[in-house]
């Protein structure tokens, strides 16, 4: 089995990496109860947290220096990057580090109204990646148009778990396998 990843792995916020809709169901200003793991809450102590999985699989692909990209389309986007930067990432098992704001692991974040082509059209300049390269969770199946860019889509059902995420990297790898290449002199490189 390979262990190959795209060079960027993108996600979306609401039902992907939490279990709400940042701009319906929470109220500013957001906060943090010290230096509480995992967790920011609302004005009106409603919690917000990633999924029990996400943490050690942003720091799964950051070890693995992938490009770790945010595209969400909802209409409060001050919100999405407040609660990104108040939430501290657990550190990974058997670390020594300390905890992390999730907002550190994201290299590129497109948060904002409107298509999902628009993100990744957005991606795709920044970052130079072609979008063969970049595999997209998602909770919304309307969002599988970035398909047609040549972003793998995977649909992520009841947030974002191991087997989820590694469904969405086999799909990845079964459309864009190892290119073995041959040489003059017959070898493989």
């Amino acid at each position: 089995m390979t262990t190959r990843l795209p060079k960027l792995v993108a996600f979306d916020l609401d039902y992907t990496l939490w279990d709400l809709w940042i701009d319906t169901h929470v109220t500013g200003p957001l906060h943090r109860d010290k230096n509480a793991l995992n967790e920011v809450l609302d004005k009106h102590n409603t919690p917000i947290s990633f999924y029990k999985h996400v943490p050690q699989i942003l720091h799964r692909l950051r070890t693995a220096e992938v490009t770790i990209a945010a595209a969400s389309r909802t209409s409060a986007p001050t919100k999405a990057r407040s609660a990104l930067t108040l939430l501290l990432v657990p550190p990974m098992e058997g670390s020594k580090e300390g905890a992390v704001k999730a907002i550190d692991f994201f290299d590129q974040l497109e948060i904002y109204p409107g298509s999902k082509l628009t993100h990744f059209k957005k991606l795709h300049q920044k970052t130079e990646i072609p979008y063969s390269e970049m595999l997209f969770f998602d909770d919304e199946h309307r969002n599988k148009e970035v398909e047609q860019l040549g972003v793998t889509f995977c649909l992520v059902r009841n947030g974002l778990d191991d087997r989820t995420f590694e469904q969405g990297l086999e799909e990845w790898r079964k459309r864009h396998p190892v290119e073995v290449i041959e040489d003059d002199a017959g070898s493989t490189s």
